[in-house]
């Protein structure tokens, strides 16, 4: 654990007074207000675009705000990145930024410059092994591999615990950006319970999530931030989940209930055989929504690839395409970042807006803004570049280049990572129209509540299914049981 920090001294660690940031015509920041005190951890929720990006940004010293003042409580100050990081403040982004050509120990050393010298490797993999092994307990990673050979949760571990790790400076603030999107419900578990350990010992916490129940638990305080404004503030306790949603802007729905198992149509679409021979089958029938559980890292994703494969076997497009998919590491395997919104969204049915060879613009418009549309994508112009959106807005596009394709079958890895409470029951609703029509879904989440919303559910353990669970079998209890079970 980092050294006891002073909570005592009276200075905020960081104070923002009247920020703002506009990019064009969008408001990114409208005059926002936010102190974080020593030993506390400020949980801060908002749809995507609500501006949490941004603040985090202009606290980590890599944005400067057109209008306002930032102030530190420690360091040299002045305001910028190297500021930022003098004055003890760290930051875990939504969207990696682990060199993967590079092993955990080289990655440390990027991170932090102080780490040089004589022994350096023997010096930083023991300090990463160590951060490791007191964040995530019982992991299995080795610190001289190569990032690009990890899983996502493992790379997500991996920049958590290197991070938190104190070499020059004291660690007195980390940002944690949707910190557990890709970790499983063990994993998560262990994140916040060390979060809890570094708050108690004088260390602050700016906790950014869309899973409302980690907010709540882990927080002493919330602020709820919506078009770039702060719009709520108090501690935690006055808030409830229902409270939480109230106040971003969204109307609870109540969960439909699952559709019965017993459809008229019950044709086979797809199907696998059990992995080396060993657990059972997988097969996905017309119009369900089949979900993939289990420990992270257990096989799943590797089976969705599978799948995919196995229907796109070659580099010509069919006329008919069989499956879409919608990658969850949307920076390596979902957006083209180049390019501008529209084209990301369009590039999966460029055949079917197409005459003779050639593009039709105009069709291509109305497809852009009919999902801009129904699927919620804050951007005033689709010709803007797929960067200038927020992570969640990004993933409603692979969302859209998916759903707006003619593929019967939809296989989705972990594809609600950063997207905001209320997109995802629009998203929820538009799956279940899509599956009530006989569009097949095949999707894993590590988010319990996203699974238990499936018609079947296939437990993974090993890289092999280990358990089926279907209709009222679906619940997180038997789910977990499930996971510790060996292939027969």
């Amino acid at each position: 654990m980092n050294a006891m920090l002073d909570k005592g001294d009276g200075r905020p660690v960081v104070s923002v007074t009247d920020a703002r940031v506009s990019f064009g015509a969008v408001k990114a920041l409208d005059g926002v207000t936010l102190e974080i005190g020593a030993g506390e951890c400020v949980g801060l929720v908002g749809h995507n675009g609500a501006g949490k990006s941004t603040i985090v940004n202009v606290i980590n010293g890599g944005l400067s705000p057109h209008e306002g003042t930032i102030r530190y409580g420690h360091g040299s100050g002045g305001h910028s990145i190297n500021a930022a990081r003098d004055a003890g403040i760290r930051c875990v982004f939504q969207e990696l930024s682990l060199c993967p050509n590079l092993t955990i120990v080289e990655n440390t050393r990027v991170m932090h410059r102080s780490l040089k010298g004589w022994g350096w490797r023997k010096r930083g993999a023991a300090l990463i092994e160590s951060k490791l092994q007191e964040i995530f307990p019982g992991h299995s990673i080795d610190c001289h591999e190569a990032v690009g050979t990890l899983t996502i949760a493992e790379r997500q571990m991996v920049e958590i615990a290197i991070t938190f790790c104190e070499i020059g400076a004291p660690v007195r603030l980390v940002i944690l950006d949707e910190p557990t999107s890709s970790l499983d419900a063990r994993l998560a578990e262990q994140l916040l319970a060390y979060v809890e350990r570094f708050v108690r010992d004088g260390g602050s916490i700016l906790f950014i999530s869309h899973i409302l129940g980690e907010i709540l638990s882990v927080s002493s305080r919330i602020v709820v931030m919506k078009d770039g404004r702060v719009v709520s503030q108090r501690p935690a306790e006055e808030f409830s989940e229902h409270g939480l949603i109230e106040a971003m802007g969204s109307v609870v729905k109540t969960r439909d209930a699952r559709t019965n198992l017993q459809k008229t149509n019950t044709a086979s679409v797809l199907t696998a055989a059990p992995v080396r021979g060993r657990g059972l089958p997988f097969q996905a029938m017309k119009g369900e929504i089949v979900g993939f559980a289990g420990l992270g890292g257990h096989g799943q994703t590797e089976m969705l690839v599978g799948l995919f494969e196995s229907r796109t076997g070659n580099w010509l497009r069919a006329d008919d395409p069989e499956v879409a998919f919608v990658a969850g590491d949307r920076a390596v395997n979902g957006t083209f970042t180049l390019w501008s919104i529209l084209r990301n969204l369009s590039i999966g049915i460029l055949p079917d807006l197409s005459r003779l060879q050639t593009l039709d613009f105009d069709r291509e418009e109305t497809l852009g803004q009919t999902w801009k549309d129904r699927i919620g994508i804050r951007t005033p112009d689709m010709d803007n570049p797929i960067l200038s959106l927020s992570g969640g807005n990004q993933q409603k596009v692979l969302f859209a280049r998916a759903l707006a394709s003619r593929a019967p079958v939809v296989l989705m890895d972990d594809p609600m990572r950063g997207v905001d409470f209320g997109t995802k029951q629009e998203v929820y609703a538009i799956l279940r129209q899509e599956a009530d029509a006989g569009r097949t879904f095949v999707w894993y989440s590590t988010e319990m509540d996203e699974v238990c919303l499936c018609d079947r559910v296939y437990v993974f353990n090993n890289g092999m299914i280990v358990a089926e669970l279907k209709g009222e079998e679906v619940t997180e209890e038997n789910i977990l049981s499930a996971s510790f079970q060996e292939a027969a």
